[in-house]
């Protein structure tokens, strides 16, 4: 065995030994500690409405400008441009607003240490009010605890 072989052996032997003393034993849970548990005190969901760059709003305008001006002619044409232009430019602004929403479900949470903490998920969370929860991965996921 070489040098270099017998190097890497004995790296890998002592990063595997380093992680089974630092990890939880297999069937072992985390415990409890007054920052990382405590009640759920509300879950909601939320929709933000997204906001406009006003690129939706000119491009609307100019689509709304375009089919007004092919209704009537004289000053009937141009009061249909105008219509036109400003009913597009709403459009347009709404239709990119709602295009740019977001949408999340937010848990408020009072720990152990009378902290009220509040966290964000992209998908429900298994929690619901007035459950008594652990928080793992600094918050990323909630676990049910028996009271």
């Amino acid at each position: 065995m070489s040098v270099s072989t017998r190097r890497f052996a004995v790296t890998v032997a002592i990063a595997l030994a380093s992680v089974a003393i630092h990890a939880p034993a297999v069937g072992q849970t985390p415990k409890c500690t007054s920052s990382t548990c405590g009640v759920v005190q509300n879950v909601q969901y939320v929709e933000q409405k997204g906001s406009g760059s006003g690129v939706g709003m000119v491009a609307g305008g100019v689509v709304g400008g375009v089919l007004g001006h092919q209704i009537g002619s004289g000053r009937g044409n141009t009061a249909a441009t105008i219509i036109g232009a400003g009913a597009g430019a709403y459009a347009g602004n709404e239709i990119e607003k709602n295009r740019n929403k977001k949408s999340y479900w937010s848990v408020s949470i009072r720990m152990d240490n009378g902290q009220n903490r509040t966290f964000t998920y992209s998908s429900q969370p298994a929690a619901h009010q007035g459950e008594r929860v652990m928080l793992i991965d600094g918050g990323r996921r909630l676990a049910l605890v028996a009271s």
